[in-house]
């Protein structure tokens, strides 16, 4: 993958086996060197928006959002209302990577803008293989602008 620049990826999720299997899967397409894994929707918003402790990072923004709908604080339809109601964080493409396979969850989410709607399989090899692909895709072939 030489020649691609550092991708960055903000993880938000809050179960650590979860966040494991996800590093674990982005490592295998070479994407891991830049996630920042935050634990819930109160720290995703704060990196985002460089509050908290954050707010002394790198006035940049992630490629990419991996972002879990069932957290504690706030949950992953919230982060999204803010994320794309933002004209600064709007153009985040947004993944949601969640065990809900709820139809209501998954209407929710495109209503809001969802860029993708991955839910997590319970084998741990397509679990591996899906978030790869996605990781791959919208963190490295995916055009986004400047």
């Amino acid at each position: 993958m030489s020649g691609f620049e550092t991708v960055e990826i903000l993880l938000v999720e809050d179960s650590d086996a979860d966040a494991e299997l996800t590093l674990r899967a982005l490592k295998r397409q070479k994407l891991a060197n830049k996630v920042v894994r935050v634990h819930d929707g109160v720290e995703a918003l704060d990196y985002v928006n460089r509050g908290g402790e954050w707010a002394q990072r790198e006035d940049t923004q992630p490629r990419l959002i991996l972002l879990d709908l069932k957290m504690p604080r706030m949950d992953g339809i919230t982060v999204l209302r803010r994320l794309k109601a933002d004209e600064r964080t709007r153009g985040i493409p947004v993944v949601m990577l969640t065990s809900s396979a709820e139809e209501s969850d998954m209407v929710e989410s495109y209503n809001l803008g969802v860029n993708s709607y991955l839910v997590k399989p319970v084998d741990f090899g397509k679990f591996i293989d899906v978030v790869s692909q996605a990781g791959l895709y919208w963190a490295v072939l995916n055009a986004l602008p400047r």
